[in-house]
C-alpha cells in the first residue's frame, strides 16, 4: 500500500495576494466583495485592489453628479487594503488568523 507524500497532510496557502474589507458592526472586519462562487474577491497586488477602491468611489461621485446620491456618501471610502492568503478551497486567511471562506 502506497504512503501518501507528506506535502499532502499539510496544508500550505496557494499564494499571497489582497483583498478589500470593511469594518461591520456585527461582524467586525469582513471581506467586502464576494465573486459569483460566493467566495470573496482577491487581487493579485495591492495596486490592483486600490484601483478597484478608485473605480468604485468614481462610479459613487458620478451618482452624485447625477444627483442619485448625497455628497458625504459619495466621498466615503471604508474600505481597508489587507495582504491575505488564498487557500487551496478559495478561502482567505489574514495576518491575526481569521479565515473567510465562501458565504453561504
Amino acid at each position: 500500500m502506497p504512503l501518501l507524500p507528506l506535502m499532502q497532510s499539510t496544508k500550505q496557502p496557494v499564494r499571497s495576494a489582497y483583498a478589500i474589507f470593511i469594518q461591520t458592526i456585527c461582524e467586525g472586519l469582513v471581506p467586502a466583495w464576494y465573486d459569483e462562487s460566493n467566495y470573496p474577491v482577491v487581487y493579485a497586488t495591492e495596486l490592483e485592489a486600490q484601483r478597484e477602491i478608485a473605480d468604485d468611489l468614481m462610479e459613487h461621485l458620478q451618482q452624485f453628479l447625477d444627483g442619485e446620491r448625497e455628497f458625504d456618501d459619495a466621498i466615503a471610502v471604508e474600505d481597508i487594503i489587507m495582504p491575505v492568503d488564498v487557500w487551496p478551497d478559495g478561502s482567505i486567511s489574514i495576518e491575526d488568523g481569521r479565515t473567510f471562506g465562501k458565504r453561504t
